[in-house]
């Protein structure tokens, strides 16, 4: 017999053990043993309450079951959480690959994946001591309090003596009180989702029929609010079925007391009843639309093509009707009791893309997003797992939902950068995993963009995709009309914000009943300042970044940790006042159109302005119905929205977006300039495009006027060609940070020299990035450019791995934390 504090068995006995995932950033998966009791209960997928270390407990996801016993001791499995398993082999092997591919532990995908009512980890309780008496004569003020209130409720969980004390750290008084023997400690387990309940009003059967409801109503006397709430909840009872309490006594401007009233008198039964958080409409399937012929042509084609491959790019210009090719796909999925998932970049675009796909498919789609509270999201976690939802349309964490039956994937705008997650791990690409998450359930992919990623591209050209091209838009209307305005001759010299010519063609549009948007990459008012007498520019105290000032704060903003400061009478250098304000941000664009056109009706979309669960609905909802005259927004304007009066685009900076050192640099100034160029004239007639760029001999504007995808390709995949960049390798950074800046430089010289003994020919650097240090870290990268050589991958991975432990197994580097980012972007 063995014993592990509470945790008690025959090690031999023990016939199964299990791996369990832990939401941690673990080495590795941990085998527990499954008690005989347990046996039937322990399915993989389901959660399971386990003790990592000594006392801490957790839910963690049983992966699997097997018989062979570790050759190490294992503590027990605890309790099993669930009766059916959250999750399917399907997102098991998901998560594995994903950990695998993205060089992180399954516990870290576990943490993405799961919503955080799932993911339970204990709270520290406090019990009372009963033998210890209600003599308190001996405790301080601190101890005085919680002991008090121990022997009234008997147990206190961490944060209610956080808020008994009013502060955050207690543990001195907790562990005052343990030495004192005053109360017993133990970690508490607590499931954190709840069923919402309300109260429904239904008529008493005595009442049901007609007579006996006649009766009551023509022998009432007195009680005349009971009869106004009686009347109006017979209304509401016969229009819409059932009645909930709040909206009954909000609509009869009654209270609670006079509905009890009726109850005891028995005319009504109160009774509580489980509903959704998220509400829907009813589900329909309507698709009651033609396809154009150029339409109908691609949509045959994908089909066809889905027959020998499994995902297609579907490559359409801008307003060529994509998303009514989508929706017959849709359908078809739907008719044979298929589950479809459709990714978009940004939450942004899903507020107008569910209004358009719940015309055709009623409350059959859902959206899911991270402005979803906890609660939500488990409640639409488990309609997809049960397959009550047939059709999700998301950003890219509904790529972790529990899909029973899916058969196709859409990735709509499948180029776009949002698609990669930055921080925390796992830093994987929802494209990317789509693909390899649909190849476990044989379903199909469809990636549609106006502007391929050149990876996707090169895929197609390699026939490892298949390509289908819509090269005409709906209605046969012209891709519109773009102009370059020289602003270098406009200014003088610095840069302009909004040039003559545009705007008097925001005059123009808007007198005529038409509507434009304004691009600009910048938020804020000004990026940066600078003192006019000796050049000193703001920054930020955690992060080597210039400030950016924001007017409607009036404060100066760090964009990276988001740390703000009060904006600064005089310069620090120097002590002179002649702040200059250089650049512009969307911020300042607003407000010198109000001052231009104070009549004009003008909205700003960035993230200062939507923060809301509901904003971007809101901002884009008022746009649609034409309650906006003109919008000013960054890279949340320029992705797949759709304006029937839209007709003029300006984007403002063109060189802004050529300038970072970045070798995707020309593959996204392009791919932002065609996509925001293409949000006008979709509908009405032909848009115009107005670019500004002082560099205006740059070849990529060039391809941008001409709208010419395959001239920007050719020229750009030889260049990637030549240098070894994707899609030609395979990118691994690797971003080393620490506190001190010595010990990041050293740490990264020891990792690069142990990592050029393998892999010396695809090492690039060590570098220090072009922001240094952010929130009071330095930072130091090495970049590893692969081949893509086959079933090399994992080789790879391990030599990498192999040489940080190597490196971090010094004592002086321990410290030092190194940041994995497969597939950069």
């Amino acid at each position: 017999m063995k014993e592990k504090g509470s945790i008690l068995f025959e090690e031999d006995k023990r016939t199964h053990w299990a791996e369990v995932i832990l939401p941690l950033a673990l080495p590795q998966v941990y085998n527990y043993a499954v008690p005989p009791a347990l046996i039937s209960a322990v399915l993989p997928g389901c959660r399971a309450e386990v003790v990592l270390g000594k006392t801490k407990k957790y839910a963690g996801i049983i992966k699997s079951v097997f018989s062979t016993a570790p050759s190490y001791p294992t503590k027990d499995i605890l309790q099993v959480l669930d009766e059916e398993p959250l999750l399917y082999k399907e997102q098991l092997k998901l998560w594995e690959w994903m950990s695998q591919y993205y060089m992180c532990s399954e516990g870290e995908v576990m943490a993405a994946a799961l919503p955080t009512n799932f993911k339970l980890s204990s709270e520290a309780v406090l019990i009372y001591n009963e033998s210890y008496g209600e003599n308190f004569e001996q405790l301080n003020n601190e101890e005085y309090l919680v002991a008090e209130a121990l022997l009234i409720k008997k147990q206190l969980s961490i944060t209610e003596v956080q808020s008994i004390l009013d502060v955050h750290n207690i543990y001195p008084t907790a562990k005052s009180l343990l030495e004192k023997n005053v109360c017993f400690i133990y970690e508490e387990l607590a499931e954190k989702y709840k069923v919402k309940t309300q109260n429904f009003v239904t008529l008493h059967p005595d009442y049901e029929e007609e007579r006996n409801l006649e009766s009551l109503l023509n022998d009432w006397h007195g009680a005349p609010k009971q009869m106004e709430l009686l009347l109006a909840f017979l209304h509401f009872y016969k229009t819409e079925g059932e009645v909930q309490q709040p909206d009954l006594l909000k609509k009869a401007n009654a209270t609670a007391a006079q509905l009890k009233a009726l109850e005891t008198k028995g005319i009504v039964i109160i009774s509580k009843q489980n509903i959704d958080r998220i509400k829907s409409l009813a589900p329909v399937m309507q698709v009651d639309y033609e396809l154009s012929e150029a339409q109908d042509y691609a949509y045959k084609e994908i089909k066809s093509n889905f027959r020998s491959k499994p995902v297609t790019l579907l490559h359409g210009v801008t307003g060529s009707g994509k998303t009514e090719i989508y929706i017959k796909l849709i359908e078809e999925q739907f008719l044979q009791a298929k589950q479809v998932l459709y990714l978009l970049p940004e939450i942004a675009l899903t507020a107008q893309m569910i209004r358009r796909l719940q015309k055709h498919f009623g409350g059959n789609i859902a959206i899911y997003h991270s402005k979803f509270n906890n609660q939500e999201r488990i409640e639409l976690w488990n309609k997809v797992r049960t397959g009550e939802i047939k059709i999700v349309l998301g950003a890219r964490s509904s790529l972790f939902l529990p899909f029973k039956k899916l058969g196709l994937i859409i990735v709509d705008e499948e180029h776009d950068p949002s698609y990669k997650q930055f921080d925390p791990a796992p830093r994987y690409n929802a494209r990317d995993a789509a693909i390899y998450y649909a190849h476990l359930f044989s379903a199909k992919v469809l990636l549609g963009t106006a502007t391929p990623s050149l990876e996707s591209y090169y895929n197609a050209s390699l026939g490892k995709y298949a390509l289908v091209e819509l090269n005409e838009r709906y209605s046969k209307l012209a891709l519109p009309v773009i102009e370059i305005i020289n602003t270098a001759q406009v200014a003088g010299k610095g840069k302009v914000s909004i040039s003559p010519q545009l705007e008097e063609a925001i005059k123009e549009t808007v007198e005529n009943d038409r509507q434009a948007i304004l691009f600009q990459n910048r938020r804020g008012y000004n990026p940066y300042m600078i003192c006019g007498t000796c050049g000193y520019i703001p920054k930020c105290t955690h992060c080597d970044v210039s400030l950016t000032l924001h007017k409607y704060t009036n404060k100066l903003h760090c964009h990276y940790c988001s740390s703000t400061y009060s904006k600064l009478p005089h310069c620090i250098a120097c002590g002179t006042n002649t702040w200059q304000e250089k650049t512009f941000g969307t911020e300042k664009i607003e407000e010198e159109l109000e001052n231009t056109f104070p009549d004009f009706r003008i909205a700003r979309m960035d993230v200062d302005t939507v923060r809301g669960k509901t904003a971007h609905d809101n901002l884009l909802l008022q746009f649609e119905q034409q309650k906006i005259d003109v919008l000013v927004g960054t890279q949340m304007v320029v992705k797949g929205l759709d304006f029937a009066k839209l007709q003029l685009v300006g984007i403002l900076d063109a060189d802004g977006l050529l300038s970072f050192n970045d070798f995707r640099v020309n593959e996204r100034a392009y791919q932002l300039m065609e996509q925001v160029s293409g949000r006008a004239g979709r509908k009405l007639e032909v848009g115009k495009v107005m670019l500004q760029a002082i560099n205006v001999k740059h070849p990529i504007l060039q391809y941008v006027v001409r709208h010419d995808y395959k001239a920007f390709y050719a020229d750009e995949i030889e260049k990637r060609k030549e240098y070894f960049y994707p899609p030609f390798s395979r990118i691994v950074l690797l971003t080393l940070k620490h506190k001190d800046r010595e010990t990041v430089i050293n740490a990264v010289n020891k990792l690069a020299a142990l990592l050029r003994q393998d892999l010396e020919p695809y090492i690039v650097g060590p570098v220090a990035p072009v922001i240094g240090r952010i929130k009071n870290q330095y930072l130091m990268e090495i970049m590893i450019k692969l081949p893509k050589e086959k079933n090399k991958g994992d080789k790879y991975r391990d030599v990498i791995n192999l040489h940080i432990d190597q490196m971090q197994a010094a004592t002086a580097y321990r410290s030092v934390r190194v940041v994995k980012n497969v597939d950069v972007m």
